[in-house]
């Protein structure tokens, strides 16, 4: 498995294009691979997630098992010419993943499409509708962290701010609800994302290992489902 990071120059026109189009940035991503693994949820799969850190710096990340070839993200969004570097870095997440252990603390970021299946009437076809408040969007990651293999850690007491609906080390921000065409299918594409960061415990290291490498919930084709780990600061 590998982790791949990528700087987005927003100052580029191809660059605002693909940040503003999830299906272009799939089609972009899925690029850099010969083959694409098969998607039918039996292994690892091809990843993404956009961070907007800042208005001029914006990075895209992919987790995949085989190792990417960004070259043409760089000459459309990136910097050519900047630097004698390949204008993206690549890592063996891998032994990273092997690490992983039972009770081990991480922070966490992850962008997902929480959605739920409902229907009005007993005849009607259950339809997928996004969570649109706070509540439920932090209920769907809580109904999801023990078969994903983490727990998401509480807050102590005397940190709380609220005495109810702040007990855990969970925010979430950049709410973004995205609508975009896929000109093959003649057909318009609505989501909604959110972004979770937070702290968790690992507690079952293969499941977890399972949910950093196949992805959490739907939309994952459109830069959804990557959480990424990193130390306690």
């Amino acid at each position: 498995m590998f982790m791949t990071r990528f700087r987005l120059n927003t100052a580029r026109r191809d660059g605002r294009a693909l940040l503003g189009s999830p299906h272009r940035m799939h089609a972009a991503v899925a690029m850099a691979f010969p083959e694409l693994p098969v998607r039918d949820g039996s292994g690892p799969r091809v990843l993404w997630r956009v961070d907007r850190n800042s208005a001029a710096e914006v990075v895209l990340f992919v987790v995949s098992p085989t190792r990417p070839d960004l070259t043409h993200l760089v000459e459309q969004a990136g910097w050519p010419a900047a630097s004698d570097t390949p204008g993206w870095q690549t890592y063996d997440y891998g032994a990273f993943l092997a690490r992983l252990s039972v009770g081990s603390t991480w922070t966490f970021r992850l962008t997902a499409n929480p959605v739920h299946s409902i229907r009005r009437t007993d005849d009607e076809q259950r339809k997928r509708t996004a969570h649109l408040t706070a509540r439920h969007q932090k209920a769907w990651l809580l109904e999801r962290q023990a078969t994903s293999g983490f727990a998401v850690v509480e807050k102590p007491p005397e940190t709380r701010l609220l005495e109810y609906g702040d007990e855990l080390q969970l925010v979430l921000r950049d709410k973004r609800d995205l609508r975009f065409a896929k000109a093959a299918e003649r057909r318009t594409v609505s989501l909604t994302s959110i972004t979770y960061d937070g702290r968790l415990t690992v507690t079952d290291p293969d499941a977890l290992r399972r949910t950093l490498t196949q992805g959490l919930g739907k939309a994952k084709a459109y830069g959804c489902g990557l959480m990424t780990l990193a130390p306690v600061g």
